[in-house]
């Protein structure tokens, strides 16, 4: 049953190709061709830089290429195909042209949000393709969540110029939006704890060596934002200060899941940060509280109302079986 499925799958992928290049479709046929059913192996870079080039003509040329790929993505119910356009996806975000990462940021073009709604991808035929169902539920999600996080910061993660400008960009934001950035990207490494198990395979290989790369990224543009909390402390208003404290535990708790997902050795630089920053702001939120303490004006009680409360105090003492006095 498993070698009819491949042997299908390859049927499909000829024919499909054969009528793209009869009509002279040369982004599709590129798709095609970085997109096939062959579970073993990732597009190759050649076909996804095909792809590509297609921003590099005009917008509506770029605005095809994109509606193409989100088709196959959302036509298919074959795990193998999803993830090598979800691939595609990902590589556009990294390495396509303004024209092509803007078409992609805005699709739909109706509603220009990117829900590539697969949390409910399954692929039964056998448990390879069972296996690779998590992984396009998964992968489906992290893009997502990079898209998301690209949209607060206003840049696609991953493209961002040098440190020094990036700082520079980090001290001229107000609390609240720096805030915002931070959760987005908190929010990005909590996903990419949820990681599935990997399993060997070769397409399965390749994504992790994207979400790798993708960590590398999230854990720079997180060094930056930790450095301006350092140098904005005290500086935060109560509920600012309490919201970052929040943030920062969340972070914390992904410390050990990052590492052994993310396969690397523990660089304690990162986290000794994160617990830096974070007991400086659980300070501030302490100073804040007893401030508001202090200037929280005492209320004057009289006699007659220390009375009655000392009445209705003991009220409790004296039991009726009805609600009057007998």
């Amino acid at each position: 049953m498993t070698k009819l499925t491949h042997l299908i799958g390859i049927i499909k992928d000829k024919a499909s190709q054969s009528k793209a290049a009869l009509l002279s479709k040369r982004t599709t046929l590129s798709l095609l061709r970085a997109t096939s059913h062959d579970c073993s192996t990732p597009p190759t870079t050649k076909h996804l830089a095909m792809l590509l080039s297609s921003g590099d003509g005009p917008r509506a040329t770029a605005s095809a290429a994109v509606e193409v790929l989100m088709d196959r993505l959302q036509g298919t119910n074959n795990a193998a195909v999803a993830l090598k356009c979800l691939i595609a996806v990902h590589y556009i975000i990294l390495h396509g042209s303004f024209i092509l990462q803007d078409q992609l940021s805005v699709y739909p073009n109706s509603g220009g949000r990117n829900y590539l709604n697969l949390s409910h991808f399954r692929h039964t035929t056998d448990p390879t393709t069972w296996q690779l169902s998590s992984w396009v539920r998964w992968f489906a999600q992290h893009i997502e969540q990079l898209l998301c996080a690209s949209r607060v910061l206003g840049f696609f993660l991953g493209t961002a110029s040098d440190k020094e400008s990036r700082e520079d960009r980090a001290s001229g934001l107000s609390n609240a939006d720096l805030l915002s950035e931070f959760d987005s990207l908190v929010a990005l490494v909590e996903g990419l704890c949820k990681r599935p198990e990997p399993n060997g395979n070769l397409l399965v290989e390749e994504i992790m060596k994207l979400a790798r790369g993708d960590w590398g990224v999230v854990q720079a543009e997180v060094r930056v934002r930790l450095n301006e909390f350092k140098e904005r402390f005290g500086g935060f208003k109560f509920g600012e200060a309490v919201e970052l404290v929040c943030c920062l535990k969340r972070l914390e708790q992904c410390e050990e899941k990052v590492l052994a997902t993310m396969d690397e050795a523990r660089e304690l630089k990162l986290w000794d940060m994160v617990t830096l920053v974070k007991d400086m702001a659980e300070i501030q939120v302490y100073r804040e509280e007893s401030k508001l303490r202090r200037d929280t004006p005492k209320l004057r009680v009289s006699e007659s109302d220390r009375f009655s409360g000392r009445v209705l105090n003991n009220r409790h003492l004296l039991s009726f079986p009805s609600g009057r006095l007998l």
